[in-house]
């Protein structure tokens, strides 16, 4: 392990990138093609909802300062 980590320091940045990619890629499970399409459908239709004006965006920096203050932070 300590071999592995010593060529991995070794690396160039661009490589380490490639690198952490590839792992994560592998850790990550296979795309469920049914969660896939719901939350494309999902996205959707909020988009249409929002264009249509039968909802209201909310700003990003609202929606994180809701969230702090729930969170308690």
């Amino acid at each position: 392990m300590k071999e592995i980590e010593r060529e991995i320091r070794e690396l160039s940045s661009e490589d380490k990138v490639e690198l952490i990619r590839t792992l994560i890629a592998d850790l990550d499970a296979p795309a469920d093609a049914n969660v896939e399409r719901a939350w494309l459908e999902t996205s959707q239709r909020r988009y249409r909802e929002l264009v249509e004006g039968k909802v209201k965006g909310v700003p990003g920096p609202l929606v994180f300062d809701r969230l702090r203050e729930r969170l308690g932070g």
